[in-house]
């Protein structure tokens, strides 16, 4: 069976064609870094990066984008209520973004662009739809007319135009034709960062900023293009109107992955229960949580709760435990052999990994049989097999990516981790609001993370047992 992909697009599972033999584009949307990433965020990340790694086992060389939206209205919004430079909202937790992706293993993407690094690609496309009568400037703002675009608009969605709201995406809903045209343009307001263009200053939306970078890097006519199910409309919608209304064809297959609750709730900063990976990491370590993660097939709601870690923690503790025992026995080996056939049938069906897991599991469960009988020709070949699936998922045991010793080796990237919050923290103490500082503190205690205040600032250590 060859890759087969479910497509948005289509609303079915398509066998995988790529637009060149042997070469992949893919484009993932990643962080609008206005908060540190949480347990949702990590989901995404790893879902990917499986995608990624079994598009490789089979043969294919991968282009891979994953964007950064480092200007944006939340970013606005955080950097104003901490009186910090919108950029250092963004680069900060940008830099904990990129070392929680590598904690948990996942892999550099091929490009990582940044949304103010492509202005002039943004104004290059809006220039393209304003000459094709497809967008249009006012006051300074400029927008796509989504009537021009009426027979498709929609469709990635499943959406009728005429049930559609307002995009309520500027203050300047006079300004528009439609109140459902959605912004490519945002003129320039006091304070706010802005760049020149033919139509005044501003910056750029959100939508216009996807396709400008993706069909930079990946070409007009792309293979894959990735993101989180809560993305389908507005935001890809958009992207697929602006970019074929340009004349570019765009992505061929669209991939969404499933959200994550936690407790059977939506994660809310109000109610509380936003699960970040400093909390992850006092339960388990990170390749724990990367099995976790990856567990789910990845179009399913996944629902954290401390029992569901736990299970994942043991299931992936019995995968550790064979491989180390067995590689004492018979040699470690390289990670590089076959995958069983029922593991690549699993995964060519749409990313099974749950199917794939079960194939994984079973040959454990034959190695240690054969470990127990003496049968050393029979563990290698298992632990061979074992190795082969588990780095196709980013789980091998004896990757150096999990050689963890302690503590004090994950204490860089924790570092990372921490520091927002504790800027959060200092802000809060600086604007005499001691009541959310104290709360910052005590969910980083809860993770595991003292904090003691001293003459030269806060510091932190991990709580021992």
């Amino acid at each position: 069976m060859s890759l087969h992909l479910y497509d948005t697009g289509t609303r079915s599972v398509r066998a995988f064609e790529p637009l060149e033999e042997g070469r992949v584009g893919m484009y993932v949307c990643g962080a609008t870094p206005q908060a540190a990433p949480h347990i949702g965020h990590l989901r995404s990340g790893v879902i990917y990066d499986v995608l990624l790694r079994w598009l490789r086992r089979s043969g294919y060389a991968v282009t891979f984008a994953r964007n950064i939206t480092d200007v944006d209205d939340k970013i606005l919004t955080v950097a104003a209520e901490q009186g910090v430079p919108w950029f250092a909202v963004a680069e900060a937790n940008q830099r904990v973004f990129g070392r929680g992706y590598d904690l948990l293993g996942c892999l550099p993407p091929t490009i990582e662009p940044r949304a103010t690094g492509h202005v002039p690609e943004m104004i290059v496309l809006m220039r393209r739809l304003i000459d094709k009568g497809h967008a249009y400037a006012a006051g300074g703002d400029v927008y796509f007319d989504v009537k021009s675009w009426a027979d498709e608009y929609g469709a990635l969605s499943n959406q009728q135009l005429e049930n559609m709201r307002s995009a309520g995406d500027t203050p300047n809903e006079d300004r528009k034709r439609d109140p459902r045209d959605f912004a490519l343009w945002k003129g320039a307001k006091p304070g706010e960062p802005a760049w020149e263009t033919p139509w005044g200053e501003g910056r750029p939306g959100w939508h216009l900023e996807c396709s400008a970078m993706a069909t930079k890097y990946l070409g007009p006519v792309f293979d894959i293009h990735g993101g989180g199910v809560d993305l389908i409309f507005p935001h890809h919608e958009n992207e697929l109107a602006q970019s074929r209304a340009a004349g570019d064809g765009f992505a061929r297959y669209w991939l969404h992955n499933g959200l994550l609750t936690v407790d059977g709730a939506k994660m809310s900063k109000s109610v509380g229960n936003v699960v970040l990976l400093p909390d992850l990491l006092g339960r388990a370590r990170p390749a724990e949580i990367r099995y976790y993660l990856a567990s789910a097939h990845y179009r399913s709601l996944m629902d954290y709760t401390d029992a569901a870690l736990a299970e994942a923690v043991s299931a992936y503790q019995r995968v550790e435990g064979f491989v180390t025992r067995a590689a004492e026995v018979v040699g470690a080996g390289a990670a590089d052999a076959a995958v069983p056939a029922p593991f690549a049938a699993a995964m060519d069906d749409d990313l099974g990994v749950p199917q794939a897991l079960a194939t994984l599991h079973e040959t454990v469960r034959e190695g240690n049989s054969a470990l127990a009988s003496g049968d050393h020709d029979a563990a290698r070949a298992r632990l061979a097999s074992v190795r082969a699936m588990a780095d196709v998922l980013g789980l091998d045991p004896l990757s150096p990516q999990w050689d963890q010793t302690g503590a004090d080796d994950l204490r860089p990237v924790v570092d990372a981790l921490v520091a927002v919050a504790l800027e959060q923290r200092q802000a809060a103490r600086a604007r005499k609001d001691y009541q959310a500082a104290d709360t910052i503190r005590d969910g980083l205690a809860a993770a595991g993370v003292l904090v003691e205040d001293t003459p030269h600032g806060a510091r932190w250590e991990l709580k021992r047992d």
